[in-house]
């Protein structure tokens, strides 16, 4: 169980964080690390939102270099945390299977693997028959694929529990409700929905895809560039070793890149307790939590082109979640344009378990002057006021 602390009517929290998925999870844990006094607001419940309806891939990305340098640190940072991870976290560094369906996509493969290799990124570039000895459920006669070596799947709302009850154990505190009102006084003052009210020197908006509902309570004169981007997920019965590594069409890059058009790819899951996680769709639009079933069934089809024997498992969950996205695919960590006690972390659509550790660290590392690992600058908000600008 979670050993709460108390909320302090009097104390001026350094920090308060709303948002308790996997994102403010890490903020607080890094944030009560640094001995800073925090608070976490949370209206729905722990891992909730993308954190709870998501995949657990924990994956080096290559779209940019910010991006790798984002996603290669916290994934180091996972690696180095796993061991102390519980059981339930369910941390399986079963690697990534980017698989390339003809000659073309192999060649996308070896670019990939040069990109990773000169990066000290372990990967092997894998023939025919090596991938067919290593997941043998795929049809026959794929080009190949790029093993990356030390990708990892987790169960992510179990690690953002862990996360936070590390953070109380240090000595947050954690307060339910929905925030009605910031006021702009120094220290800040969070009015709750139940009347009670918080003080923090500053705030951290963690809030996902709903932070654009957060909007009001910032400063004015800034664009929310973050949209929800629908997904589906299905999940089987049980079916131990079916499905051995984490596995993604090389397709799927092009389905992430559309930022208008419906989409779905091959990308599979293995869970440890044998049970398989099938997705992917990627929708704009579409704000319902309901199952779109023109969606699912595309999706379907498309894992059953790559992996036949799936259409004879026995699927027992369907759901939807959102995405946070931003416009140039790297989420928003840092202060907000014209107001430095407000700080967003937010906006890291697909990618959020991974790298949620990462966001939690360059957090804090901004908040208490620390210098960081990597260069914080490519993750600030104030880059989407150029954009905004250029693109007027």
């Amino acid at each position: 169980m979670m050993a709460l602390h108390p909320l302090g009517s009097e104390t001026v929290y350094d920090v308060a964080i709303i948002g308790a998925g996997i994102v403010g999870a890490s903020c607080a844990d890094e944030a009560a690390a640094a001995d800073l006094r925090v608070v976490v607001i949370e209206s729905r419940g722990i891992g909730g939102g993308a954190t709870a309806a998501g995949m657990g891939h924990i994956v080096c990305m290559d779209d940019s270099e910010a991006q790798f340098a984002l996603t290669h640190y916290s994934r180091e940072l996972w690696r180095r945390l796993a061991s102390e991870l519980p059981p339930d976290v369910e941390f399986n560094p079963c690697g990534t299977l980017w698989i390339a369906a003809d000659d073309e996509e192999m060649t996308e493969v070896l670019r990939k693997a040069a990109y990773f290799g000169a990066r000290d990124v372990r990967t092997e570039v894998l023939d025919t028959t090596q991938l067919a000895r290593l997941e043998p459920n795929l049809r026959p006669g794929l080009a190949g694929a790029l093993l990356v070596c030390d990708d990892a799947v987790i169960y992510p709302p179990c690690a953002a529990r862990f996360l936070l009850e590390r953070a109380c154990a240090r000595g947050a505190a954690m307060a339910h409700g929905w925030v009605e009102h910031i006021d702009s006084r120094n220290p800040m003052v969070i009015k709750l929905s139940d009347g009670r009210s918080l003080r923090a020197a500053k705030v951290v908006y963690a809030g996902g895809a709903w932070t654009p509902e957060l909007a009001p309570l910032l400063a004015e004169g800034f664009p929310m560039p973050v949209r929800k981007r629908k997904g589906h997920l299905v999940i089987t019965d049980r079916y131990p070793g079916f499905v051995r590594h984490q596995l993604v069409e090389l397709g799927y890059l092009k389905s992430a890149h559309s930022v208008s058009a419906d989409s779905v790819a091959f990308n599979i899951q293995p869970r440890t307790n044998g049970q398989v996680l099938i997705g992917s769709s990627r929708q704009f639009g579409d704000e319902g939590s309901t199952v779109n079933p023109a969606i699912l069934t595309r999706m379907l089809e498309r894992a059953h082109e790559y992996m036949p024997g799936l259409a004879n498992l026995t699927a027992i969950r369907v759901w939807t979640g959102f995405r946070a996205a931003t416009p140039d695919k790297l989420p928003l960590i840092g202060p907000y344009p014209g107001d430095a006690r407000r700080i967003l972390a937010t906006g890291h659509e697909g990618l959020g378990i991974t790298t949620s550790l990462a966001t939690g660290r360059l957090l804090v590392d901004q908040l208490i002057g620390r210098a960081s690992a990597i260069p914080v600058e490519p993750y600030w908000p104030k880059r989407m006021d150029k954009e905004a600008a250029h693109a007027h």
